[in-house]
């Protein structure tokens, strides 16, 4: 999965128009602006990246940090599906061989292949790994045994496609056709490319710039503005340091919004089993929970 693995089958050119549109709409969007469009986009940004993609497709599905019901866990996952980062297989899998070699040879996203690539480059050439199961199942096998996961990674384009619709008609209906491209600008096209920016961040800038407090063995490191755009996710070397461990933003003031959710999840009692780190300043290195 690497870079000269994936870049000797050449640019990938559906992934590419698709992202280059949706790009294209994120500027457009910039013409559209309203309060209430700004307010659905960050809505369904807190919906896909901190509830869908930090606190489910990371923290619980790829390192099961936590537990909830499975009706949470599938609603969850549906969340995650809003940001256009693939189903869960594809999320889950890539992001398992990231851990195992990490800054190494096969690592999908390293900057050691330049940062661009770790941004996204990764995703811009060779064959789609949406549609490698086979593949991806060997990290992710409880993915793979799952038949709703398995549905929801060949579809997980199905929830952008019924948000923009929803988005549309709706903005149609209480404020004419400009209202309901606003609505779709926003609340779609904008908020995704922001969402996937946001995680692709966390690739490139966390292993590129930032404090290191654990030696771990990969280029992991701590960075505060990527923690706010993504609600904790930027704490990269505290999480790299302790893969599975549901909170990552480990002193006080490394603010940690999605272990926040999962913090209100488990006081609610839909969470249970939540693995934590404790930090020891006399000992900082990766410890047990």
């Amino acid at each position: 999965m690497g870079r000269a693995a994936t870049e000797k089958y050449g640019i990938n050119w559906i992934t590419l128009v698709a992202m280059g549109a949706f790009h294209v709409g994120a500027l457009a969007a910039l013409f559209f602006f309203s309060w209430q469009r700004l307010a659905v986009a960050a809505i369904l940004y807190v919906l896909a990246i901190n509830v869908g993609i930090g606190m489910c497709y990371h923290r619980l599905l790829t390192h099961r940090g936590y537990q909830v019901p499975k009706w949470l866990e599938y609603a969850m996952t549906v969340c995650a599906t809003l940001s256009l980062e693939g189903g869960p297989m594809f999320w889950v899998g890539t992001h398992r061989v990231h851990h195992q070699l990490s800054d190494h040879q096969g690592d999908p996203h390293t900057p050691h292949e330049g940062g661009w690539w770790a941004h996204a480059g990764w995703i811009l050439y060779g064959e789609t790994l949406h549609s490698q199961n086979e593949a991806l199942g060997r990290y992710a096998p409880d993915m793979k045994k799952d038949r709703f996961y398995m549905w929801l990674s060949k579809y997980h384009w199905l929830t952008v496609t019924v948000s923009g619709i929803l988005l549309l008609t709706l903005g149609w209906a209480f404020g004419g056709w400009q209202n309901g491209v606003g609505m779709v600008l926003w609340g779609v096209f904008l908020r995704v490319t922001v969402g996937l920016h946001a995680t692709w961040l966390v690739n490139s800038a966390t292993h590129l710039w930032g404090s290191r407090r654990f030696e771990t063995k990969d280029d992991s490191r701590n960075s505060w503005w990527v923690a706010l755009l993504t609600g904790g996710e930027g704490w990269h070397n505290n999480h790299h340091a302790h893969p599975v461990s549901a909170r990552h933003g480990l002193k006080w003031y490394e603010i940690d919004p999605n272990y926040w959710g999962i913090w209100l999840l488990k006081v609610t009692g839909l969470a249970k089993k939540i693995k934590v780190a404790q930090y020891d300043p006399q000992n900082p290195r990766p410890a047990g929970m």
